[in-house]
């Protein structure tokens, strides 16, 4: 008789992960199920939500006859993940706590204690998404990672767990497993990777899973409900008050609490005015945030950004990558918004350019720019810095260029003959911002006399730096 493998599964209490539990235990393995508590607070109605979460697993964990305990991450999920979420709304980004979330709770802290504390060979989550191994491939895994020296060796054969999209790409979940770390990933096993949400249901009704299917699906931050977020997050951050700035005329529209009660593209509800307004810009400096009388106003439409140092689930780029420092493949930055053919440049930091295929509408810092190259979701970075507007005002060249940023790299204009000259060097090049060598091409080509600048005499590291960046605003 073989030896009966231990699988601890994360529960939550819903559907997903109740089948789960349920696929693993048919399966043959020796299954756990753990509960865990992030977050401590009562709903509108005095009940605490974690506790009502919290037993709808248990009697799913009855059923199954199988062990069942709880632990809780509420002191952890504040240091790593809540006081993370205020830091970001206070620099006036709208982070992702669920990337955090499961990078820093899910796929660490439980992951670590299943595999060490409870000594189980695998640990298991109800997300729907999969990996390039099979399940026995996941028990062989070993959870004592060896010390890593600074510099990798390069003779080194390596052969890492690739994380791709679920069968139900309408349900897809690599999104928010964009950070987990390549350790955590060589030991979970996702039991719902080639099914579809409909035929989970379909198995939880069968099961007798009748109290869970009732429950209305988890949208949204976890942790305020139902509540409206400019009162939760004004329970934890001192107000800010601030004006509505109109982007067309600069006309004061309004008054708000604080830039960080608003994320880009927002609705923003201001007292008195009939139409519509939507977050544009924000300045935290002067609190101010800018609004336009459009869902889609040209100020809204970016196609470039740029991420902090990149997490790759591999934990290196693709080769690809690092031979050219350029690749093509697809992103997005919001869960369900359909993937959007890109461009990446690789920075000597770590950081990338990313550089859409068309503008896209509100891409917002704190969020998260997630690369796929076919069904393989490559890893994620955190967006810090956004790219031009496509809107053109006055001063601007036709690729949304400012007479300021060229001013700043050591070019300048005749605005009567819009003509450039000067010599563009690598001090301009770092001082103006840095892009890819492709969009600096069309810079080029739509500014009339930009092809006569002289370079001059350049030195290497000049060389490298105009042929691996390019300019854009600040």
């Amino acid at each position: 008789m073989g030896v009966v493998r231990h699988v601890v599964c994360a529960m939550s209490g819903g559907v997903d992960s109740s089948v789960a539990a349920l696929l693993l235990k048919k399966r043959g393995y020796h299954v756990t199920g753990i509960f865990m508590k992030n977050w401590d607070s009562l709903d509108e109605r005095g009940v605490c939500t974690s506790e009502r979460d919290c037993d709808d697993a248990y009697k799913v964990c009855r059923v199954l006859d199988i062990p069942f305990h709880q632990v809780s991450y509420v002191k952890e999920y504040w240091h790593e993940v809540f006081s993370n979420l205020l830091g970001e709304y206070q620099k006036g980004r709208t982070p992702n706590p669920d990337i955090i979330c499961n990078k820093h709770i899910k796929f660490k802290h439980f992951y670590q204690y299943a595999v060490s504390s409870l000594g189980a060979d695998a640990m298991a989550t109800g997300h729907y998404a999969r990996t390039s191994l099979e399940d026995e491939e996941v028990f062989q895994q070993t959870h004592t990672p060896a010390p890593r020296p600074l510099f990798r060796d390069r003779l080194e054969i390596r052969n890492p767990v690739r994380l791709y999209q679920g069968a139900d790409r309408l349900k897809d979940q690599t999104f928010f497993l964009s950070q987990i770390s390549q350790d955590a990933l060589r030991q979970t096993i996702f039991p719902l990777a080639g099914l579809t949400k409909d035929f989970v249901k379909k198995i939880a009704a069968e099961a007798g899973f009748h109290h869970i299917l009732k429950k209305k699906e988890s949208m949204g931050i976890c942790f305020i409900g139902e509540r409206h977020f400019e009162d939760f997050i004004l329970e934890y951050l001192e107000p800010k008050p601030g004006h509505f700035v109109s982007i067309e005329d600069g006309k004061i529209m309004g008054k708000h609490n604080g830039w960080f009660t608003f994320t880009l593209g927002q609705r923003a509800r201001i007292g008195g005015q009939k139409d519509p307004w939507f977050v544009v810009d924000k300045d935290i400096t002067t609190g101010d945030i800018f609004v336009g009388p459009t869902t889609n106003h040209p100020a809204l439409l970016r196609d470039t950004v740029q991420t902090n140092r990149f997490h790759w689930i591999t934990e290196e780029p693709p080769a690809e990558l690092i031979r050219t420092q350029m690749m093509d493949c697809h992103f997005r930055f919001l869960h369900q918004m359909p993937l959007c053919p890109c461009t990446v440049t690789l920075n000597l930091d770590g950081s990338v350019w990313i550089t859409a295929e068309r503008p896209l509408r509100a891409l917002t810092p704190g969020q998260f720019a997630v690369l796929y190259k076919g069904d393989e979701c490559l890893g994620s970075g955190k967006i810090v810095r956004l790219g031009p507007k496509t809107i053109r005002p006055r001063g601007f060249n036709r690729e949304g260029f400012s007479e300021a940023v060229f001013s700043r790299a050591g070019v300048c204009c005749d605005a009567s003959g819009g003509k450039w000259s000067g010599r563009l060097t690598a001090e301009g090049l770092e001082q103006a911002s840095l892009c890819t060598e492709a969009k600096f091409k069309r810079v080029l080509e739509s500014s009339p006399g930009l092809k006569e600048l002289s370079l001059g005499s350049e030195s290497p590291q000049e060389q490298a730096a105009r042929s691996r960046f390019m300019l854009i605003t600040l």
